[in-house]
C-alpha cells in the first residue's frame, strides 16, 4: 500500500474494525476460558467445596452452549454468499485490448491489475471483491474470465477484484477519456491488496451475508429461531464495526483519486462531463424507449448503441452539445471488443432483467427487437393494443358510437367516439343495440382475448405482461344491458354522479369493482371530469385485470440466471425480487387515460392521412406525418382530460387531415 494518506486512514480503520471482530470472538471464548480455569482448578484440588463444584456445573454447560452458538454463527458468517452484482463477464479472448489498456494504467499507477474486466447495464464503474469461495472460478475448461487462474492451487493465492465498467461508456466515450475515468478505479486495486483492508472487507461482507440469510423467509419454525439469533448478532456486529468500515472505505477512495492524478488528469477533467451526458441519454433511452417495448415483450438488443444515437440527436438539437458531436470522428472504446454487437446484446438483456423483470433469455413472449424494427413491431402494436383496450372498456360502459359513425349494428371503433363520450357528459343516447365493433382480433366479450399465448390472434402476437389472460364473462351482459339503462327518458334524469360509469349502466361494473367510487380517493384523478375520471378508474381495472393472471400464474418465480445459463454457471446474484431496479413507479389513473388517447389519436392518424409510427431517441414512440415528427399532442390530450375540451384536439385533428369519424384498424 502506498503512501498516501488516505491509504494510512483505510488502514487505520481496517484495523478498528478487526478489533471489533476479535472482541466478538473474546465474549464468544470468555465463558469457555472460565469453564476451564474452574476444571483445572478442580483437578488440582484448588477449587473445591460445594459453591465451587455449583458453578463449576452451571458453567460449564453455559460455556459448551456458547461455544456452540460463536461456531454456528461463525459459520454461517464464513459460508453465506455474499451479494454479488449482476454482470456481464468479458473474457481476454473477447477483449484482449481492453485488458491490454487495463493492465497498462495498472502498471502506471503501480498497483496490481484487475482479475477480470465484467460490464453492467449502468453508467458506473466499480471495484467488485469476488474472492469467496461461492464466487469462485469454475473449472479451468469453462473459465475464461479470470486472468491467469483456473487451478485449484492458485485459488488461495491473492487475488485482485474485478473490475466492473457500465457498458454505456465503451459505446459513448473515446479511448483516451474511458482510460481517464477508469484511472481512479484501478487505482484501488492498491489498498484493496493490503491484508488488513481485505480482511476487514470480508468481515463486514460476511456479517452482511449473513444478515441475508437470516432475513430469507423459511417455513421451519426451528430453523427460523435459531437464524434469527444469528442474524441479530450480526447486525449488531454491522452497527458496532458500520462506521469504521464506512471511513475505511473513504479512505480507499481517497488513496484512489491522489495516486490517479498523475495520470491523464487534464483528459479526465474532460471525460467527467462525458460521464454525466452519458447518464442522461441512458436514463433518457431506458425510460422513454426501452420500457415501452419492455411492456410490449420486447427489448431492444442495442441499448448501448441506442445512446450513442440519442446524444447525437441532442447535439443535434442543442447548441450547447455542438461540441460533442465532433467526438464521434475518434476511435470509440467500444472498439476495444472483439465483438461488440454481442456483448450489446447481452448487456440489453441484462438492462432488461434488472430495469424491467423480463425473462433470463428470449422467448415467444420475449424477444429481441432491432432498431430499425421498433417502430412497426413496437410502436405500431402498443398504440393499437391500447386503443382496443380503450374500446373495450367503452363497451363494458355501455358507450354508444358517434352520431355520425356508421350505423350501430356494424359500428367499427372511431376516434369520434372517443371524443364525444369525453366532451359531453350530459349526452342521452338514443335507444339502440350495442355498439359492436368489427375490427380483426377485437372482441369486447373477451378483454385478454388477442394478447393469450395459447391462442394469439392473426392480428398480433401478445407481450409478455398480457399473456395468459382469462376472458370475462361479465363484459358482454354489461354492453348487452347498455339499452336498458339509456332510454329517452334518461335525458330528464340528471348526470351520474362520478361513482358511476358514465354513459353506462351504474349496475353493471366490471369484474373486481367493489361497487364504490373507483376514483374516489384518487388525487391524481381530482381535476379531471368525471366521465374522465371513471374511462381512467376503468382503464387502470382493466389493464390490472389483464396483467395479474401471467403474475399469479408464474408459480415459484422467474428463471434464475443459473438456470438458464446451464450448470456451468453459478447463480451468484438472486432474482427472486426482480425488477432490482424499477425505472418508474405504476403509472397513474391519468397517465393511463392519456397514453391510450394519444394511442387512439395516433392509429386515427395513421389509417386516416398515412402518417408512421415513428422512433424519437429522446422522446420515445412518435408520430411522424410527412416525415415530420407531429408536435403539441400531449397538451390538446391533456386539455380533453382535464377540462372535457375536444375543440384544440379537433383543430389539432383538421389541421392534419384526420377524420375522427373514419374507423380504426385495431391489435
Amino acid at each position: 500500500m502506498g503512501v498516501e494518506a488516505g491509504a494510512q486512514a483505510a488502514r487505520a480503520r481496517a484495523l478498528a474494525v478487526l478489533r471489533m471482530r476479535s472482541r466478538a470472538l473474546a465474549v464468544a471464548l470468555l465463558p469457555a476460558a472460565v469453564a476451564v480455569i474452574l476444571l483445572a482448578g478442580a483437578a488440582g484440588d484448588r477449587l473445591e467445596g460445594p459453591v465451587w463444584d455449583a458453578t463449576r456445573w452451571a458453567l460449564t454447560p453455559v460455556a459448551a452452549l456458547v461455544l456452540l452458538a460463536a461456531g454456528g454463527i461463525a459459520l454461517v458468517v464464513a459460508r453465506a454468499r455474499p451479494a454479488m452484482s449482476p454482470t456481464v463477464p468479458i473474457a481476454e479472448e473477447a477483449a484482449p485490448d481492453l485488458y491490454r489498456m487495463v493492465r497498462d494504467l495498472a502498471d502506471r499507477l503501480d498497483v496490481p491489475a484487475p482479475s477480470a474486466i465484467a460490464l453492467t447495464p449502468d453508467c458506473d464503474s466499480w471495484l467488485e471483491d469476488r474472492t469467496h469461495p461461492a464466487h469462485g472460478p469454475p473449472p479451468a475448461e469453462e473459465h475464461d474470465d479470470i486472468a491467469g487462474s483456473g487451478r485449484h492451487a492458485q485459488r488461495r493465492q491473492p487475488v485482485a477484484p474485478v473490475l466492473v465498467i457500465g457498458s454505456p461508456f465503451l459505446w459513448w466515450m473515446r479511448v483516451g477519456e474511458l482510460r481517464a475515468v477508469l484511472a481512479p478505479v484501478v487505482a484501488g486495486t492498491g489498498p484493496s491488496a493490503h491484508p488488513d483492508i481485505a480482511a476487514a472487507r470480508r468481515f463486514v461482507r460476511g456479517l452482511d451475508a449473513a444478515v441475508a440469510v437470516a432475513s430469507a423467509p423459511r417455513r421451519d419454525p426451528v430453523t427460523r429461531a435459531v437464524l434469527a439469533g444469528v442474524g441479530w448478532v450480526a447486525r449488531l456486529l454491522l452497527r458496532s464495526c458500520r462506521a469504521h468500515a464506512a471511513e475505511m472505505e473513504r479512505g480507499v477512495a481517497s488513496a484512489a483519486a491522489e495516486r490517479a492524478q498523475a495520470v491523464d488528469y487534464g483528459l479526465r477533467i474532460v471525460a467527467q462531463e462525458q460521464v454525466g451526458l452519458a447518464y442522461a441519454g441512458w436514463d433518457r433511452l431506458l425510460t422513454r424507449v426501452a420500457l415501452p417495448a419492455w411492456r410490449m415483450g420486447r427489448w431492444p438488443s442495442r441499448l448501448d448503441a441506442g445512446v450513442v444515437a440519442a446524444l447525437t440527436e441532442l447535439s443535434r438539437r442543442d447548441r450547447l452539445a455542438e461540441g460533442f458531436a465532433s467526438r464521434l470522428g475518434e476511435r470509440p472504446a467500444c472498439d476495444l471488443l472483439e465483438e461488440p454487437g454481442a456483448v450489446d446484446e447481452a448487456a440489453s438483456l441484462l438492462a432488461a432483467r434488472l430495469f424491467h423483470g423480463g425473462p433470463a433469455g428470449s422467448g415467444p413472449d420475449w424477444s429481441p427487437v432491432d432498431w430499425s424494427e421498433y417502430p412497426e413491431e413496437v410502436v405500431d402494436r402498443k398504440w393499437r393494443l391500447d386503443a382496443a383496450r380503450l374500446h373495450r372498456v367503452l363497451d363494458a360502459m355501455g358507450v354508444r358510437p358517434a352520431p355520425g359513425d356508421a350505423p350501430p349494428a356494424s359500428a367499427a371503433p372511431t376516434l369520434s367516439r372517443v371524443l364525444d363520450h369525453l366532451t359531453e357528459p350530459d349526452r342521452a343516447w338514443p335507444p339502440g343495440p350495442p355498439c359492436t365493433i368489427t375490427a380483426p382480433g377485437y372482441s369486447p366479450a373477451a378483454p385478454a382475448a388477442g394478447r393469450s399465448a395459447a391462442a394469439p390472434t392473426p392480428a398480433a402476437t401478445a407481450p409478455a405482461s398480457a399473456a395468459a389472460a382469462p376472458a370475462s364473462a361479465t363484459t358482454a351482459p354489461a354492453a348487452a344491458s347498455a339499452p336498458a339503462a339509456t332510454t329517452s327518458a334518461s335525458a330528464a334524469t340528471p348526470p351520474e354522479p362520478a361513482g358511476t360509469a358514465a354513459g353506462g349502466p351504474a349496475g353493471a361494473p366490471l369484474p373486481g369493482d367493489t361497487g364504490a367510487a373507483p376514483f374516489a380517493d384518487d388525487e391524481d384523478l381530482a381535476d379531471t371530469t368525471p366521465r374522465s375520471a371513471a374511462l381512467a378508474a376503468r382503464l387502470s381495472a382493466e389493464l390490472a385485470r389483464e396483467e395479474a393472471p401471467p403474475a399469479a400464474a408464474t408459480g415459484p418465480g422467474p428463471v434464475s440466471p443459473a438456470a438458464a445459463a446451464g450448470p456451468g454457471s453459478a447463480a451468484l446474484w438472486d432474482d427472486r425480487a426482480l425488477p432490482l431496479f424499477p425505472l418508474q413507479p405504476p403509472r397513474t389513473a391519468r397517465e393511463l387515460l392519456a397514453d391510450h388517447l394519444t394511442a387512439m389519436v395516433c392509429c386515427a392518424a395513421m389509417d386516416s392521412v398515412g402518417a408512421t409510427p415513428g422512433l424519437d431517441w429522446l422522446d420515445g414512440p412518435s408520430l411522424l406525418v410527412d416525415g415530420e415528427r407531429a408536435a403539441d399532442l400531449a397538451p390538446k390530450v391533456l386539455t380533453l382530460i382535464e377540462d372535457g375540451d375536444a375543440v384544440p384536439l379537433r383543430a389539432w385533428l383538421a389541421e392534419l387531415g384526420t377524420r375522427p369519424e373514419k374507423p380504426v384498424r385495431l391489435a
